[in-house]
């Protein structure tokens, strides 16, 4: 393809099941003739997967947290999402600065005009072209977190913080209904997947 690549993210609540979903949105593109990237955040590159052990495993302050996020997302755009972009291939990517404002805003507290720098900073504008919200309410995200593996630091979060996680979610999304589009999480995978491929036939 010698198209310009796309930019999609999966992003909801811990126990939410974006996870799920994102080999089938990679199979969908690829059976469309694009070159597919999975990726995650934080992560996706060696720097990055070392920083995601860290976030996941340390305790530490929550401005410590939000810098290390934009950290590895600096480090994520520069050396894997941008360059497969400008060489035409679609990148999927589990998480992405939504999941910051949704976390450290919402969930932590932080000032969003503080997480608003330092989107500005490193992304200098650049944004998904399409962000799917798996929405679910708290007690079935706990319910699945519950029955899933051992939990990092962030999934064993009282419940209260994954609620107001999901509030900035949702209020993301109001703010920016073109880009992030709610999907409803209780839905059968099948059901799931057949919205997802409308939304991906809309961007393709």
């Amino acid at each position: 393809m010698t198209a310009s690549g796309k930019f999609i993210t999966l992003e909801g609540v811990d126990g939410a099941g974006k996870s799920t979903h994102l080999d089938f949105v990679a199979d969908w593109l690829r059976r469309q003739g694009h070159e597919v990237i999975i990726t995650r955040e934080p992560g996706g590159t060696p720097l990055g997967e070392t920083l995601r052990e860290l976030l996941l495993h340390q305790e530490m302050d929550a401005d410590t947290e939000l810098l290390l996020m934009f950290a590895a997302r600096q480090e994520h755009l520069a050396r894997l999402i941008l360059p497969a972009l400008a060489r035409g291939a679609w990148v999927v990517s589990d998480r992405f600065t939504d999941a910051s404002y949704a976390y450290q805003c919402g969930g932590r507290g932080i000032a969003a005009e503080r997480v608003a720098a330092l989107e500005a900073w490193v992304q200098r504008g650049f944004q998904p072209g399409l962000t799917l919200l798996f929405d679910v309410p708290p007690a079935v995200a706990e319910a699945r977190r519950s029955a899933a593996r051992t939990a990092d630091r962030f999934e064993r979060e009282a419940d209260s913080f994954f609620s107001r996680v999901r509030t900035a979610y949702l209020e993301r999304a109001q703010a920016d209904p073109g880009r992030i589009r709610v999907l409803d999480a209780r839905h059968s995978i099948a059901e799931l997947q057949a919205e997802i491929g409308q939304l991906l036939q809309e961007l393709a």
